[in-house]
């Protein structure tokens, strides 16, 4: 197999719209081969978006495609399992959109399987390219805070009214704790490992809630000497939404707003069009030190971004034997474990061992 490699979409929803269509269309070792999209509609129609490329209505029948190369798993979480399941069965590379499985057991499964049939899997855990947490990893690694005590990230929005669609739906791999809570525990565990002991709040914010879907989440990670709060929520009425609040016992991060590249590329922008990715100077986070005898803050300036366009280019890399996979399927499996606990947790009213 050489590039470029023939990629097949399962799910046309906005996750292959906004998050994986724009991405591979400028990495020139991918080509859109297929799209599978169940229910087509005006307005919503693969096919009259893309008249060269090939239409399913079913995963199954996708993946029987000899001419694909990769799978795009990009369909409810309920659905990831059976259908990484059966593409890496049938010899193809995938990339599954996270929450990886509902469950860690499924996860791990597939991961044996992918070992077993020699395919490359990886999760798209996209946030691991966010400027800021490039630039919070940068700190980290350049001892600029210091020894770390606590590691606060949020996701916080301004939501009291339910949604439509299924990501409002009690479903396997539903709620806030899978859908946001993937990126923010990924993030943590990337950077620091795993926990020792963890404790969940999980629930719903909302007065009218009648299906009992989890809007928001608290969870707390215990780590030798600090803990990382992690918190998703739906009733936080702010101007600016706080991201990061990180001390240390040399300096202290503040950091306000949520990457951009979700709303460029919404817009129709991609990785390559000028200033993609970078955040406005009034967007920079701050940073609190000590000047002699008194704290001191100064704006901190955000990185260059990598974009999410280096999710597929590494992966591309991957596929011709130049490196490894962008997300190793390990981490993400470790992350739903630590999801499972924290259900545990919240429904237990108690600390759970890691």
């Amino acid at each position: 197999m050489s590039p470029p490699f023939n990629v097949g979409i399962i799910g046309y929803g906005m996750s292959a719209k906004v998050f994986h269509l724009p991405l591979i269309s400028v990495v020139p070792e991918f080509r859109l081969h297929a799209i599978v999209q169940r229910s087509p509609k005006p307005g919503d129609d693969a096919e009259s978006d893309y008249p060269d490329v090939k239409i399913y209505r079913s995963g199954e029948e996708m993946i029987r495609d000899e001419a694909v190369d990769v799978v795009l798993v990009l369909t409810t979480p309920g659905t990831h399992f059976d259908l990484t399941k059966l593409a890496l069965e049938s010899g193809k590379h995938v990339v599954v959109e996270k929450p990886f499985t509902p469950t860690s057991k499924e996860a791990q499964e597939l991961i044996a399987i992918a070992k077993k049939h020699q395919r490359l899997l990886t999760v798209y855990q996209n946030r691991r390219w966010d400027v800021d947490f490039l630039t919070l990893s940068e700190m980290i690694k350049n001892n600029t805070l210091g020894r770390i005590v606590e590691f606060e990230t949020h996701f916080d929005r301004y939501r009291p009214n339910v949604g439509t669609g299924w990501k409002t739906k009690p479903l396997p791999g539903g709620g806030v704790v899978y859908d946001l809570g993937t990126h923010l525990i990924d993030q943590v565990v990337f950077l620091f490992g795993m926990p020792t002991k963890i404790m969940g709040f999980i629930g719903s914010q909302r007065e009218h809630n009648p299906d009992g879907f989890e809007d928001s989440c608290t969870v707390l990670m215990h780590y030798d000497g600090m803990v990382a709060t992690m918190k998703a929520s739906v009733i936080s009425l702010e101007t600016a939404q706080l991201r990061y609040w990180v001390r240390g016992q040399a300096g202290s991060y503040k950091k306000y707003h949520l990457d951009g590249q979700e709303d460029e590329l919404k817009g129709g922008r991609k990785p390559g069009d000028p200033g993609f990715g970078v955040e406005p100077k009034e967007r920079y986070g701050t940073l609190t030190t000590m000047k002699g005898e008194a704290p001191s803050t100064t704006t901190y300036p955000t990185v260059e971004p990598l974009t999410y366009g280096a999710f597929y280019t590494q992966f591309a890399k991957a596929l011709n034997g130049q490196g490894e996979v962008p997300v190793h399927p390990e981490g993400p499996a470790e992350v739903i474990r630590l999801i499972e606990l924290a259900r545990q947790s919240s429904r237990e009213g108690r600390t759970l061992s890691v």
